[in-house]
């Protein structure tokens, strides 16, 4: 069943690009449509089955993690409230109910390879969020060791990359900060040490954290997905150019190819390039599920 958007009669709604997510009362349920978007944009056509890809590797990295205190509480549609139940349909492999959460007000990134706005940042400057790297690194070449690299969570727009210290101050706490640092890194290491076992190099990830009702710090939203991180296979890896991927950079560099102005509407995606994504976050699936 493809997913698009949904209209649930069990809760206020907030739609965000990919995601639907419903104010439970004591819980959220959180529904991973099958919208793309790319440059902060919604692409109009869905790619088939997204959704249950994105759910069905962030509930694999939650189960690898336990150990870490995190929103999920369950991904079984007989586990959610009755309310849910006649949704079954809609709800079945693409769902989570999760635990409410303040979030923090900053993405935290880990970066293992020089790619994407770390690559632009480096070429001007040599460094990434005020962390100096070696002179004479090429696109997409593996860091010395990651680094923890936070950006703002804009509202609207791009989000800024920072340095910690900038993180310091919005947070107000530099223990907190460094927790937040030291768990980043710690599951970026484990799961990059995963991914590669399986033929996947995961080059950065973002992870989002907030506060539980009793003030607890805990791993909230998507975990380790191809919307989240840039997945490239080892097979094919070759420092000094862009990379094959298992994510969405396929969607991103065929809108770079036709000069689109990144901005609303959004072009048509051919059938072609709609098979080809969907086709490469299932690789992804596959390979770490498999």
């Amino acid at each position: 069943m493809i997913v698009y958007e949904t209209n649930l009669d069990i809760g206020e709604k907030h739609q965000g690009k990919v995601r639907d997510i419903y104010d439970l009362d004591k819980y959220l349920l959180i529904i991973a449509t099958d919208r793309i978007s790319a440059f902060d944009v919604v692409m109009r056509e869905p790619i088939p089955n997204k959704g249950y890809v994105l759910t069905q590797i962030s509930l694999y990295w939650f189960k690898k993690f336990d150990f870490l205190p995190h929103h999920l509480i369950a991904s079984e549609v007989s586990e959610f409230p009755s309310i849910c139940q006649k949704y079954k349909e809609i709800l079945e492999g693409r769902s989570m109910l999760v635990k409410k959460a303040k979030p923090l007000p900053v993405e935290c990134i880990v970066r293992g390879y020089l790619a994407g706005s770390a690559w632009k940042e480096y070429k001007k400057s040599g460094s990434i969020c005020g962390i100096k790297l070696p002179d004479g690194m090429k696109e997409a070449e593996r860091l010395p060791e990651p680094i923890f690299t936070p950006s703002t969570k804009a509202k609207k727009g791009h989000d800024i990359n920072i340095t910690f210290e900038e993180m310091v101050n919005i947070l107000g706490d530099r223990k907190l900060a460094e927790k937040i640092r030291e768990y980043s890194l710690a599951i970026y290491k484990e799961a990059a040490e995963i991914a590669l076992k399986k033929g996947i190099i995961i080059a950065d990830t973002k992870f989002e954290f907030g506060f539980d009702k009793d003030d607890k710090l805990i791993l909230i939203d998507e975990l380790l997905t191809p919307d989240s991180s840039r997945f490239w296979p080892e097979k094919y890896y070759e420092p000094g150019r862009s990379q094959i991927s298992f994510d969405k950079q396929y969607l991103r560099d065929y809108l770079e190819s036709i000069n689109w102005n990144k901005k609303p509407p959004p072009p048509p995606l051919p059938q072609e390039i709609i098979d080809k994504t969907r086709e490469k976050y299932f690789e992804a699936l596959n390979r770490l599920l498999g």
